[in-house]
């Protein structure tokens, strides 16, 4: 028996042992491939026929076909076929993958995760893509806070040799941020660090708003918003360590706590500035925003390069760099900052393309341009130029680049742009306890034919009311900065107390002051009459039955500093106008307004607002205020809350609004982000105000009202939807109201 185990052992060694010296392979084969060509694999096979090879040069070829990264299994044996030695390099291929699946993702969808992984199916399974699949996987779930997760593998391999590669996924809780704390910080309190910082702690709502989500990237981050505020205080040599976080037991919550080296605080030594001065080195100086003995702040270093770069950039030399250089001093703990200034060449505009515009025409995008081809190149006027182009309302983005042009002393400036809806059509049908059955069709375009201009067609029919309107306003007629448009209207009302009619029409024309300022004048000619008045009507609307006309001027100067106009967050709006009706026509009256609007941007994208308006209207030539032209308060743009035309003197006898002779509220709003994304956004309002009889005093009774809302740009245009609280009904009155509106938000 143990002879027969010994000749076995002996005659297994044989090979092995030749294999120790050279020898000479007379044939190379290749066996066990399936789907694997054998030219491939003969192709990275270093051993010819004919040669004499030893161990090592197998090994080597081995190696090689393995590293193909297609088999499971590679090895080499020698054949004696009848004095024909034969080299077989014997492969087992690895399984072919035909699908991948998923399993255990409740949190985000197959088609994320599949997006991630680096097989695509039909594709030979490959151990390294897997693992790199595995970490892309775990790397995502880490991003959106869920450090817990886990990925396992699984192939399951049929007759054919092909198999389904499932990714089972073990999700865990999302990781909150438990606690944030801070060590060895003394002069910056820990409130102020944690303001600054982008990763926040967990709160009651974090399972519907994220916040407390802790991500290993944004706390990276962190430490150098951190860092800044310590730089913005003088503290240069402070050091923010690596944070020491810490998951707990039951892997919900991460501890964070940050380690801090202040250091000493630093303030500005001498300053001075070299190299290519543009003007004086004191003018030049007096553009920087640090002074020696300030406390040192990089970003107030920041600023004063930004304001230099600026001056620079303004007189064409678009590749302006300033350096600073700074000295620091341990002993007097000083920073000493040199500005070093490259002004380069001098930039001309060479070309400006246009793109984007698939309904605009170039001239309308041109004309805003406040920078032309042949100018020297500015940052301000660049910068306003994409203000001007926005504030125009037609595109959804504007995005203005430069280029180097055919010459290093040529730019070229692309400007991109992306249409947005600029016109909203409605057509619909409705009941109104005011007006009964209504019908009504609209189409309002702020862009007609791509010119830019504005057309508005209109028309309402109801059992009580009957409205057309037609309108067209060019706001740069020929290409001038003039404008010129016209309204055609006719209506016809019934009232509780009296029916109205009228047919009139206005002509439009404008004129630039400045460069935010507009002055306008409009002549209005309407013929109506007043008839179907109620015996129980006041003396006052019956002394007005019959015909009438209204020959009127009104002229208007508006200055409007927004920086978007459509939604501003930073800048105002002052309207003065006056109205005279006495150019012929039997209406006689002034009408005298004054309208003012802030916007002033808050913290985390806010915007809160103050809007006040006044107005007067007076008789002349002793004739009677028309009834239709007193002020009446209410409704969204007014005073929400309140109906429309509801605000303002009342006859309770007639239960009638009669109008005042006077007017004044106030709108206080405060605007927040919900869906940034969507541009979708929410208000909170306070709004008061009145309107006043002649024989009232401004302000003798104040109405007031608060409420809520939503705010949309959506793509048929602005759209509000506001509840407003009336905080302090009459018997007569209603004490709430929702209103909705597609137009402008202001």
């Amino acid at each position: 028996m143990f002879c027969r185990w010994l000749i076995a052992l002996l005659l297994l060694l044989i090979p092995v042992l030749s294999m120790a010296e050279s020898l000479r392979v007379d044939e190379v084969e290749v066996e066990g491939n399936d789907r694997v060509e054998s030219s491939s694999i003969r192709a990275v096979v270093s051993v010819r026929p004919g040669e004499v090879v030893d161990a090592a040069d197998i090994d080597r070829d081995v190696r090689e076909i393995f590293r193909l990264g297609r088999f499971e299994d590679v090895s080499a044996r020698i054949e004696d076929r009848s004095g024909v030695r034969v080299l077989i390099y014997h492969v087992a291929e690895r399984a072919l993958v035909r699908r991948v699946a998923f399993s255990g993702n409740d949190e985000f969808a197959t088609t994320k995760l599949r997006g991630l992984i680096s097989i695509t199916p039909p594709e030979i399974y490959s151990p390294a893509k897997v693992e790199k699949s595995v970490k892309a996987i775990k790397s995502f779930y880490h991003e959106e806070g869920y450090y817990a997760v886990d990925v396992e593998t699984r192939l399951d391999v049929d007759s054919q040799h092909e198999a389904t590669l499932t990714f089972a996924v073990s999700e865990g809780d999302k990781v909150l941020v438990n606690s944030i704390e801070f060590e060895g910080n003394e002069v910056v309190s820990d409130k102020v660090l944690r303001k600054a910082m982008a990763t926040k702690k967990r709160w009651l709502f974090s399972w519907l708003t994220g916040r407390g989500t802790y991500r290993e990237d944004e706390l990276k981050v962190d430490l150098e918003r951190i860092a800044d505020e310590y730089y913005n205080r003088g503290y240069i040599r402070v050091r923010v360590k690596e944070p020491k976080v810490a998951l707990t037991d039951d892997r919900k919550y991460m501890d964070v706590v940050i380690a801090i080296e202040e250091g000493d605080q630093y303030r500005v030594g001498d300053i001075d500035i070299e190299g290519d001065l543009l003007k004086k080195q004191e003018e030049l100086l007096g553009l920087v925003k640090l002074s020696s003995g300030d406390v040192f702040s990089r970003k107030v270093l920041r600023e004063s390069i930004l304001a230099l770069n600026d001056e620079y950039a303004d007189q064409g030399y678009a590749y302006v760099n300033v350096s600073p250089l700074t000295r620091v001093d341990p002993e007097s703990l000083t920073v000493g900052v040199v500005f070093d200034v490259e002004q380069g060449v001098q930039v001309s505009i060479d070309r400006i393309h246009i793109s984007g515009n698939t309904k605009t025409r170039d001239k309308v995008i041109r004309r805003q341009m406040k920078i032309v081809e042949g100018d020297l190149y500015s940052a301000s006027r660049l910068k306003e130029s994409r203000r001007r182009v926005n504030n125009l309302g037609f595109f959804e983005e504007v995005n203005v680049t430069t280029g180097r042009g055919e010459e290093e002393s040529l730019m070229d400036l692309n400007v991109e742009v992306k249409e947005r809806p600029t016109g909203t059509f409605s057509l619909g049908a409705g009941y109104s306890s005011v007006d009964g059955i209504v019908a009504q069709g609209s189409i309002a375009q702020d862009n007609f034919l791509g010119y830019g201009w504005k057309l508005n067609l209109a028309g309402s029919f109801g059992g009580r009311s009957t409205t057309y309107q037609v309108g067209l306003y060019d706001p740069y007629f020929l290409d001038t900065e003039y404008s010129l448009g016209f309204d055609i209207y006719r209506t016809r009302r019934e009232w509780t107390d009296f029916t109205q009619k009228a047919t009139g029409g206005a002509i439009k024309f404008g004129l630039p002051v400045n460069v935010d300022t507009r002055a306008s004048f409009v002549y209005r000619y309407e013929k109506k009459k007043i008839f179907d008045i109620d015996e129980t009507a006041t003396n006052t609307l019956k002394e007005q039955e019959g015909h009438h006309t209204i020959s009127s001027i009104f002229s208007s100067i508006t200055r409007n500093t927004t920086d978007y106009h459509l939604d501003p967050s930073t800048g105002y709006v002052a309207e003065a106008s006056v109205e005279y009706a006495g150019l012929g026509g039997t209406e006689k009256f002034g009408k005298y307004i004054l309208d003012y609007r802030h916007f002033f941007p808050f913290k985390w994208g806010t915007v809160f607002s103050v809007h006040g308006q006044v107005g007067y209207i007076m008789k002349v030539s002793s004739e009677d205020i028309p009834v239709d032209e007193r002020f009446y308060l209410g409704g969204i743009n007014s005073m929400r809350g309140f109906k429309s035309r509801e605000v303002g003197p009342y006859d309770a006898v007639n239960d009638e609004y009669t109008g005042g002779d006077k007017s004044a509220y106030m709108n206080l709003e405060y605007v927040f982000p919900l869906l940034k994304d969507m541009g979708l956004k929410g208000v909170v309002f306070v709004d008061a105000g009145n309107a006043w009889d002649e024989n009232e005093d401004y302000f003798s009774e104040i109405r007031y009202s608060t409420g809520a809302g939503i705010r949309w740009l959506s793509p048929m245009g602005p759209l509000r939807l506001e509840y407003g609280y009336n905080l302090d009904p009459k018997d007569y009155e209603s004490d709430s109201q929702f209103e909705f509106s597609i137009g402008k938000f202001y």
